[in-house]
């Protein structure tokens, strides 16, 4: 069998759920560093911060007060990128400039009161909660009309954008199936429509024989770095069952969830001993009303560091103009993530 270790040589690998390639070259990672060092960044402590417009209480910049929320708190984000108004609009003038309006609804769901906590300091039955709101949020947002698609995220650390250390995620529904998703539902489609199994199922089947990309499992989920991963330390969360969408997970499905998300993040922070960053997303079948049983609920985390908590990676030049690529092997990520892990 070819070794496909940290020591093995460079070589293309295949994403079927997004139909592209990605260059790993192992060993670019002896190479010396010299470039950006990230300065260390240290969360504020405090359990409630009056500056803070997600904080219970606290006035939000349109002049609004949150309300003394003891558990989740879910709102309408102030500065939405959809609108639910957004009148129909088509520009079609030439061939090759084509346009049309888009709407949505874009909502801010904050985790606990707590400014100080992020998924890995949070008790498992407080992500539990963040798990329900997530399948409420998917149920009411699925029903109107003109939403096709609900995408859950979040973007934790200032590495990764957030502009707040308050541990909230971010949900936008939107009229039009987005790009990425797109893709990996004509990939999942033609493998179901060939194969009447999903491509995730058989994904799995192979990483549950092969065990060395897998960083830990439950009885409901399996927590893996996948073969084809573009980040350096990028994971993903696969229901062992091919659930279409969070809706169909169960009390305890969503227990088993929320202990795969405490784990993982866990990990990350352990892996540099900081709070990791990340970018968190949930994916599953879109709400156009069709029959989507080509999905398989799934879960992406895109974390941005590299060789330490100074040094990122960043996807430039040859990733810019030419294809994803990649320092160390999925295997040897799994392998520093494993080590990590709290059990």
């Amino acid at each position: 069998m070819i070794d496909l270790s940290a020591t093995a040589f460079p070589h293309r690998r295949y994403n079927p759920l997004l139909k592209e390639w990605v260059l790993v070259s192992a060993q670019r990672m002896k190479r010396p560093w010299k470039g950006n060092r990230e300065r260390k960044i240290t969360p504020n402590p405090l359990k409630f911060d009056p500056l803070c417009y997600l904080c219970p209480g606290n006035k939000r910049t349109i002049n609004l007060y949150n309300p003394q929320y003891k558990n989740i708190f879910i709102f309408d984000n102030d500065f939405p990128a959809l609108l639910p108004d957004t009148p129909n609009i088509y520009y079609k003038e030439y061939q090759l400039l084509n346009a049309q309006s888009e709407k949505g609804i874009c909502r801010v769901i904050c985790y606990s009161p707590r400014h100080d906590l992020t998924l890995a300091t949070m008790e498992t039955k407080g992500i539990e909660k963040i798990a329900q709101a997530w399948k409420q949020q998917y149920e009411e947002l699925s029903a109107y009309s003109f939403i096709k698609y609900v995408q859950i995220f979040e973007n934790h650390g200032e590495m990764m954008g957030t502009s707040n250390f308050h541990p909230h995620g971010q949900i936008w529904a939107s009229s039009s199936i987005p790009t990425v998703v797109m893709r990996e539902q004509e990939s999942q489609y033609e493998y179901y429509d060939k194969h009447k199994q999903t491509l995730l199922s058989d994904y799995l089947a192979l990483e549950l024989k092969e065990k060395i990309r897998i960083i830990f499992e439950n009885a409901h989920f399996v927590v893996l770095v996948p073969f084809w991963a573009t980040w350096p330390f990028e994971t993903l969360i696969i229901s062992r069952k091919p659930y279409s969408s969070i809706l169909q997970l169960n009390k305890s499905e969503l227990s088993s969830l929320a202990d795969a998300l405490k784990q993982i993040t866990v990990s990350y922070n352990r892996l540099f001993n900081i709070s990791f960053p990340y970018s968190m997303g949930i994916h599953q079948s879109p709400t156009d009303g069709k029959n989507h049983e080509e999905w398989h609920f799934h879960m992406h985390f895109f974390p941005p560091l590299l060789r330490g908590p100074a040094i990122r990676k960043f996807m430039v030049g040859y990733e810019m103009f030419a294809e994803s690529q990649r320092d160390i092997t999925p295997e040897e990520a799994a392998k520093l993530l494993r080590k990590s892990t709290k059990i």
